[in-house]
């Protein structure tokens, strides 16, 4: 029964691992598993935190601040008795003092609302620029992604190929022994046999490597067992007509920028804050206070010590002996204020401040238009690029198709004798050319076409 348990639960450990061992990884989950576990991205959203903790005490600016007060003097020299406001030579003299205050601004040119506002805007540029990083780490993954299964295709075509010209050996060895085709027919075909094996090992390598890379994106380890989704692929010899002026107008959200005009937004509130300081400062302070001396009840003789101790605790705690709560209660002391401050001239402080704020809402109104002209020149390249494929895609699927019927009549002719073996190797060549050409535009055409997407504000998903 022991060894029954021991073995259960080994096998309750080790199955977890197992089962994500063989989890197939689709592009969505990439590009969440990215999201979740950059450390790049958590550096950015700590920042966000930090942004709303800034807001946060933005706010709490408008809060009165509170402060309590107790000290405690002990004088001997010539001194002032604060209860009965006389002086005091060479007696000591203890004198206990507490207190509770609070104060407030009551108007201070808006600059404390006007940095709510700014505190906010910033808050919102943090949050798009964890958005934009998202939105980089999706396109490089989609990428990366895109770049396996085309590895993928390019290997499975090259085993093909390989199969194809193994099985052209062996009828060639077949014609060689019969004397139908010469020697160096065979030889010729086994050296294409060769180069096909090569092509097979550097397919395995480009796929391992695009592997590694879409790992290392990830994060994940590169000894790790790691395997991708196939998805079915789109039809490339579709594609609808793009509109510049659409998709432009269909990018406005993107976190680049929308970054742009919250920085402007911030910008203006910052210029509000400056302008703020020529006015003038209205403060509300309240208070209560009260004390205690115990100068007015020392004796001119030196009290006994053995009664020192616990004629101080009398004093503190208000035994028989002293007056203290009846003291502190006599000598409160509440009070109110209110206090207006004009500026008359701080140095040209505030007119340089709104002068640099100024130029800034000026810097960052071109950085606007500086950004949406970059989105149309990107918007503009990403239509372009995706015709450009769309019809590289067509091309290379026609090249193709005309390779293998070319290759085919070909292979025919060489089986009876009737073309030398270069001439087979050298339409055998052709074809495997055209058919890389075409997997390579075709997925390239799909990643423009994602790219598209993208700019529409549609998730990336295959």
């Amino acid at each position: 029964m022991k060894k029954g348990s021991v073995v259960l639960l080994l096998l309750v450990l080790i199955l977890p691992f197992s089962l994500q061992a063989q989890k197939k990884w689709s592009l969505e989950d990439c590009i969440r598993y990215a999201w979740e576990n950059n450390l790049t991205i958590k550096q950015q959203e700590l920042g966000v935190m930090q942004s709303e903790n800034i807001h946060f005490q933005s706010k709490m600016a408008f809060a009165p601040s509170l402060s309590a007060r107790i000290s405690e003097n002990v004088n001997w020299g010539q001194s002032v008795d604060l209860s009965t406001l006389t002086i005091l030579n060479h007696v000591r003299s203890t004198n206990t003092g507490v207190g509770i205050y609070a104060d407030m601004d009551l108007f201070a040119g808006l600059q404390k609302l006007n940095t709510v506002k700014q505190e906010q805007s910033k808050l919102k540029i943090a949050i798009q620029e964890v958005q934009k990083l998202r939105n980089d780490i999706s396109i490089e993954i989609t990428r990366s992604y895109l770049n396996v299964l085309l590895a993928g295709e390019v290997l499975q075509a090259a085993v093909q190929s390989r199969e194809s010209v193994a099985e052209q050996c062996a009828r060639t060895k077949k014609l060689v022994d019969a004397g139908s085709q010469p020697l160096s027919t065979l030889l010729e075909v086994e050296s294409q046999l060769a180069t096909e094996e090569l092509q097979v090992v550097e397919a395995e390598n480009n796929l391992r490597t695009y592997y590694l890379i879409l790992k290392q994106l990830l994060d994940i380890p590169s000894e790790s067992n790691f395997e991708i989704v196939i998805p079915s692929m789109e039809d490339p010899n579709k594609m609808e007509p793009v509109s510049i002026e659409e998709l432009y107008y269909a990018s406005q959200d993107l976190p680049q920028i929308k970054k742009t005009e919250y920085s402007l937004e911030q910008r203006k509130h910052e210029l509000a804050i400056a302008q703020g300081g020529r006015y003038p400062r209205i403060s509300l302070s309240v208070g209560y206070s009260s004390f205690y001396s115990d100068a007015n009840r020392r004796k001119k003789e030196e009290p006994d010590p053995e009664e020192n101790g616990s004629e101080g605790l009398d004093d503190l705690f208000g035994g028989s002996s002293a007056d203290f709560w009846e003291q502190m209660k006599n000598n409160n002391n509440p009070s109110i204020g209110l206090s207006l401050n004009i500026p008359i001239f701080n140095k040209w402080q505030v007119n340089t401040s709104v002068k640099n704020a100024k130029l800034g809402v000026e810097m960052a109104e071109l950085e606007m238009k500086n950004a949406k002209q970059v989105l149309m020149k990107e918007v503009q390249q990403a239509a372009n690029d995706a015709t450009s494929t769309y019809l590289r895609t067509q091309a290379a699927e026609r090249n193709v198709k005309a390779m293998e019927e070319s290759f085919r009549y070909v292979q025919q002719k060489f089986d009876i004798g009737m073309l030398n073996g270069t001439d087979y190797i050298v339409s055998k060549t052709n074809l495997f050319k055209a058919q890389s050409s075409y997997l390579q535009a075709k997925f390239e055409h799909v990643f423009k076409l994602k790219i598209l997407d993208f700019y529409k504000g549609i998730p990336i998903t295959l």
